[in-house]
Order: C-alpha cells, then structure tokens, then sequence
C-alpha cells in the first residue's frame, strides 16, 4: 500500500508532482482513464470501453462482439463517424499496395498499416493521427512491398509494444511513441529467417531468399509464434514455424513443417526432401487457446505447386490442421486435409476456436474452412473429427511423367461443401447466348470432371485455387454457428515442359529464369481464346507497354502485392529475366550449366536448392466470358452461415452484385470476394470484400442486408468493432487495388448518430 506524503517531507510533494507530470508526457495521447484489454466475451456487456486487440479479434480468432448497441432495429441509422487517410492513395504508385490490414483497437487506440507498409496509432474514437513507422526509413534499408493484414499488441505493465512484420523483418514498436524498441533482436529487428535451418543443414544459406509475414502472428504469455508467406516455385524456403521471445527477439523454439531425418513425417517424402524443396508454410495465421496452452494453425502446399514427382508421399506437415504446445512447439496432434497436394489447396485462414453442442455433450473444438469449400470440426484435445472423415478414391487419370498420385483425399460428411466442387456442361454461364457459345468452346475442347483430376499438359477446367475460403477467415458466434464468405470461381490449369520454348525452339537464359521463377503465378501470352487472367497475376505479354525497364527493374528487386522480391537472382540474371519479357534478349540458345542454379535437363544440379521443376503450371489463369464475368453460372461469390452443432446450413445468400447486370434485369450474382465477416451479438454480420465496393450489414439469422454503404474504395480486409466512452464503432481499411479496382488509402468508422 503507497504511504501518505508526510508534512515533514515536503520535498516528496515535488517528486510525486514530477512523477505524474513525466507519466502524463509519456502517455500525452491516451485516455485520461486507464483501462484494461477488454476481449470479446460471450456475455453482456457492461464496460463503456471494449477493445479489439488482436487480429480476428481476440485469441480464439472468433471475429465476434459481445456488443448491441448497434442491433437490427437501428441499423438502418449508422452513419460516417470518422475517417483517416494514410495520405498513401497514390494510383500507379508501384509502392502502392491496397490494404487487407484488420486494424486493433487497446486502450482507444486503432493500430494499423498503410498501402506503403507503414505502421500507425490513430484515437479510435476520432480517427486523429497519433504516430507512424517507417520500416523504410533507414537509408540503409531495401524496400520491399507486399500484403500486411495487421500487427500485434503486447504489453507488460507500461512495456507496451506493436509487433510489425515487412518484408523478412519483425519490428517490435514502441505503442505510445512509435519508435523502435532498440534492445529487441538487432537493433529492433529480427531476421524472420532464424530457425530456418542453416547451410550444413540444408546444404544452401537461407538468407537470400525471400520470406515475409503477411498475416501477423500471435501471442501466448511472452512469446510471439510466427508463420510465413514465401514463394511457391523451387526456390521456396521451408515454412517453418517460430516462437520468438518478445521483449528480447530471442529465438525460442522452431516446429519444423518439413521434417529433417529422424523426426516424425521425414517417412512422408522422398529421402533428402528437407534439402531442395520448401513450402508447407502457415501464411494464412493461428489462433491460440490460453487456458490448455496450445496454438493451432492451418499450412499450406508444399513447392512446387502443381507438380510433385520429386516429392513422392503424403508430405507430412503441408497441408495440415496443426496443434501445438505453445510453450515448446511441441506436435500435440495434425490432421492432413489433402495428402500430396497438387493443386494449390493452401489452408487460407486461420482456423477458428468453437464451443459446440456435439451428440448431446458441450464440445470445445477448433473448426477449419478450407479452399475448397469444405469445414472440418476437430475435438479440440485430440484432433478427433466431430464429424466422420471419408477417404475418397482419386479420379484414374493419366498424370505428368514421374508424377504418382495419393489414392485418396479426405472428405468430410459434414457439413456439405459451401462451394462448387466440379463443373459440368449444365453449370456453364446462360448470361447471355454469345456468352454461353464463347465458353462452350473451352469445356468442349478442354479437360474437366470429377474433383482432383492431376494436371496435366492438355489443361483442366478447376475450382478450389483461390477459394472456397479466402484469407478473411471465418466468424464464430457463442452458439457454435460459423459465418464464411465464399468464392465460385473457374480456374484453367495448363501444365508445360520447363525444358522446351513454346515455339519448339531452344530457351535462353532469360526463357530458363522466366520458367524458374515467374511462370508458376504469370502467364506470358494470352492466346487462350475464353481465358481472362485473373488481375492479380497478370500477363506478362507485352508488359513492356505497360512498364518501363526500370519500373520492371524496381519490380523485381521489392515486388509488388502477392510477387515477391528477387533479390536472390544477380544482377545479371534479373538483366537477362528483363531482356526476355522485352523481347530485346538475343536469340542464342544457353547452356543450362551457364545459367546459375536454374538447370533445365536432368543433372545433378537438379539435386541442389533451388529445384528445377521439369513441369509448371501456365499461371493463375481464371476461366472467364466474352464480357470477362465468370464463365459458370451465379452465384459467384457467396455467404454461408453454418450450424456447427449438427453440420446443417441455416442460410446461404449472394455476396455482392454487378449493378450493370442489375440494370439488365439479373438478380444478385455475387462476385469474387476478398476479406472476411465479423459478427455481433446485436443480431448482425458486417462484411465488405466484394467487387462492388460496398460495407454491408446482415440480419445474422435470415442473411438478409439490412444496411449498406459504398466504400471510397474496395473494402478488401476484414471489419472491426469496438466501443469507446460507451459508443460502438465499426470500422474497415478501404484499400481496394484488386481485380482492376481503384486503389484506395483510407480508414473509415461508423457508429450511430
């Protein structure tokens, strides 16, 4: 208990007094009254101040309020509370990024990222700037640009801090003044490529190659447990996850995804696989259980996508539903959703901590969304699936040479798949007739049918690569009810011989680092007479029309969006690379031997990091009409609220709309939709994410929009909601900058008059 002052000490009057005066100018934007983090709880609300600190929400990842002051009956009132711009809205900025950023909100301060990757702290109540990081603002530091969905608060009385992930660093930020925090790792950074493995390990140094953190990670205690976004060619770095020590940046353990010989899964792959191949990586982030102590995580495929015949096996850990002690990074159980994936079907969200009714018994469980449209529900201590698990016999169908199937893939009975799992001649577009006639021509004379036919070299109609679920991640309501956005959208899948020119002549040495290292995501030409290339890989044909050779320079040396940088190529070799997207590369076929680590026969190089694929896909291509609508019929884009007790569906409704087929007559279609929902105990489900650019609000029972409003620009991230001094907000990042939409650089809120 602190002593009274005594008369007899007056000189403690002017300690206290400069006391106070030094706390009050160290916190001089903060609330006067102090308050606690205040997660989301299933219960009543009864504080005027609830935060939102963390991504999704709170630890579980639950993307729900126990807030009602904003409810059915008076939504239809909310209005524009504030805004903030990053000052960041530059069309044709290659720094400019869009934002998928859900923000935090502790203590009434919002934490965000800018499209320029910058960190910042704004009152959550008026949208007033308060500070931002540079993570460029060294002249020593090399830009790098790509998606930052948010940051990470942690504190320890007054050591409050912001974790901030770009590029292959983790900062670690001081929350009242926006400085970094020098005695974390080196000089307030850490390399993000620790734990990875080192050259006598692996037989190659890590550190060239590109790694980053496009979700943030997560807290338990003093820790912070990172995934990682990385390429998905043959120079991908394995996707191990790390803890890291927060007040220190120390390393504190590693759970190896690709396992080394010895432990458990190397039997998985082939012998040496840890060696040359990558992936296996949590990009999507984890959610944490505190009270058993455990962090669980989805990962995704290993590399190369599309192709596997040097990676024969289930590959153990890719692909899995993961449970750890978050203590020591210890396996606590796995489950594989696809075994020896061989199309892309990443885990793209993180999974979601649930309490269910199950069989009569009140379940603790973690459900996970997947890509292609399917929800798995595990008992939450054992990974046991709540609902039956069938292993289903793949389709007998010739594969690319060296290539050998997994028989089966697991599928669960429940609940029913939430998108489009094959495609038939009934399901092609009827928008119009010239459309129907347009696509008739590539079903007819492509490849299509059952669920996981392999690639090969004629091409395949398929859904699944980009959603199904999408990186927004799905909501979670106390009653075990699960809200996820979904995509129906046809992807064309044409397989080639890395070792062969399309013209049957030989390649150069720019054809052989194009083949390595961009055609896996970026088709080169467009001569598929009904395919649209989906905006955010876009063909590279004729790119110089569009790009300067410096710009394509830049390019390549900080990336952009979703493309990483590639600074691991010389200099010579980016030369070359631009040389053949210009067209102005000599003719000259290139030994293989000469051109670095890309080796295009089979050598003994093929053995080395990085791997050489003898086959790769044509890009991310998606199947579109004349008109560049989806080639199928709608719904497009859809949002599914799920009954997870019984695995039944309550409602499933379009999301989002094309008004111009509005105006012709068409009822909503839905449209591709990027970002996820977030659900409140006043009845409602607010969610923006799709092509037409509006925040919308849904009766959470009947899926029915019930309020909406038009964005400045595409809300492609996830809403938040908090209150402070007893007013509820909702707010979003409006970024836009996908699929051809403008780009944007604003933060808005709303709340009621």
């Amino acid at each position: 208990m602190e002593k009274k002052l005594s008369k007899n000490y007056p000189w403690k009057y002017l300690l206290a007094g400069l006391s106070l005066l030094s706390l009050c100018g160290a916190a001089y934007y903060q609330k006067k009254e102090r308050r606690e983090i205040a997660r989301p709880v299933q219960s009543g609300v009864k504080e005027n101040n609830v935060d939102w600190p963390a991504y999704g929400g709170d630890a579980a990842g639950s993307r729900y309020s126990a807030l009602s002051q904003i409810n059915l009956q008076n939504v239809k009132n909310l209005q524009l509370a504030w805004t903030y711009d990053t000052g960041e809205n530059k069309p044709g900025d290659p720094r400019q990024m869009g934002m998928q950023c859900q923000p935090i909100v502790v203590h009434g301060i919002m934490y965000g990222t800018t499209p320029q990757l910058k960190a910042f702290a704004v009152d959550a109540a008026t949208g007033r700037e308060l500070w931002k990081f540079d993570p460029f603002a060294s002249p020593f530091a090399k830009p790098t640009y790509h998606p930052v969905r948010g940051v990470v608060y942690w504190e320890d009385g007054d050591d409050q801090r912001i974790l901030h992930a770009v590029g292959p660093t983790l900062y670690a930020i001081n929350a009242r003044t926006g400085e970094l925090i020098k005695s974390f790792g080196n000089n307030g950074g850490v390399d993000l490529h620790a734990g990875l493995g080192d050259e006598a390990t692996l037989g190659y140094d890590v550190n060239p190659y590109n790694i980053r953190s496009t979700t943030p990670g997560v807290i338990y205690r003093n820790l912070i447990i990172m995934g990682s976004s990385l390429s998905e060619g043959g120079d991908a770095l394995p996707g191990h996850i790390r803890a890291f020590d927060v007040r220190t940046g120390r390393l504190a353990w590693v759970f190896r995804t690709i396992p080394l010989p010895g432990e458990y899964g190397y039997e998985t792959w082939e012998p040496d696989s840890y060696k040359k191949l990558g992936g296996a990586n949590c990009w999507a982030g984890m959610v944490v259980d505190e009270k058993r102590g455990m962090v669980f995580m989805g990962t995704g495929s290993p590399s190369v996508d599309f192709y596997g015949g040097v990676r024969k096996g289930s590959n153990l850990f890719a692909n899995c539903v993961i449970a750890l002690d978050a203590r020591t990074g210890q396996r606590k159980w796995h489950f594989q959703t696809v075994h020896h994936d061989l199309w892309d079907r990443d885990i793209p969200c993180p999974p979601n901590l649930i309490t269910v009714k199950h069989k009569g018994k009140i379940v603790e469980a973690v459900a996970q969304a997947t890509k292609d449209g399917y929800i798995f529900v595990f008992d939450r201590d054992t990974g046991t699936p709540l609902f039956p698990v069938k292993e289903v016999p793949v389709p007998n169908e010739p594969a690319l040479p060296g290539e050998e199937l997994w028989p089966t893939q697991p599928v669960p009975t429940k609940p029913a798949p939430f998108a489009n799992q094959k495609i038939t001649k009934a399901d092609l577009t009827t928008r119009t007739p010239q459309a129907y006639t347009y696509v008739l021509d590539r079903f007819e004379h492509g490849r299509s049918g059952p669920k996981n036919i392999p690639p090969n070299l004629e091409g395949t109609l398929m859904y699944g690569m980009g959603g199904g679920a999408e990186w927004g991640g799905a909501a979670a309501d106390p009653k075990g009810i699960m809200y996820v956005n979904s995509n129906n959208m046809l992807w064309w899948l044409k397989m080639r011989d890395t070792r062969e020119a399309k013209d049957g002549k030989a390649l150069t040495k720019g054809g052989f680092l194009f083949n390595a290292n961009c055609a896996a995501c970026h088709a080169l030409d467009a001569k598929e007479p009904v395919v649209a290339s989906n905006q955010s890989y876009p063909v590279l044909k004729d790119v110089g029309k569009r790009l300067s050779r410096q710009e394509i320079s830049a390019i390549l040396e900080t990336g952009r969006g979703r493309m990483p940088q590639f600074r691991h190529l010389s200099k010579d070799d980016r030369t070359a690379l631009v040389n053949f997207l210009l067209n102005t590369e000599p003719p000259t076929p290139t030994n293989p031997e000469d051109v670095h680590h890309v080796a295009a026969v089979k050598t003994e190089k093929d053995k080395l990091f990085p791997y050489a694929p003898p086959y790769i896909n044509n890009g991310n291509v998606q199947f579109m009409d004349n008109e560049g609508y989806p080639a199928i019929k709608p719904p497009w884009g859809t949002l599914n609220a799920v009954d997870l007790n019984m695995g039944n569906y309550l409602w499933q409704v379009p999301l989002g709309e094309y008004p111009e087929l509005l105006k012709k007559g068409m009822p909503p279609t839905g449209t591709e939709n990027h970002g996820g929902p977030v659900v409140t105990a006043g009845g409602l489900l607010f969610i923006a994410a799709t092509r037409d650019e509006k925040l919308r609000a849904f009766d959470a029972k009947t899926g029915k929009v019930v309020w909406e409003y038009q964005l400045p620009a595409g809300g492609f991230a996830t809403p938040i909601t908090y209150m402070v001094n007893g007013k509820q907000y909702i707010a979003i990042a409006a970024g836009g900058n996908r699929q051809g939409l403008k780009a944007g650089g604003t933060y808005v809120a709303f709340a009621l008059p």
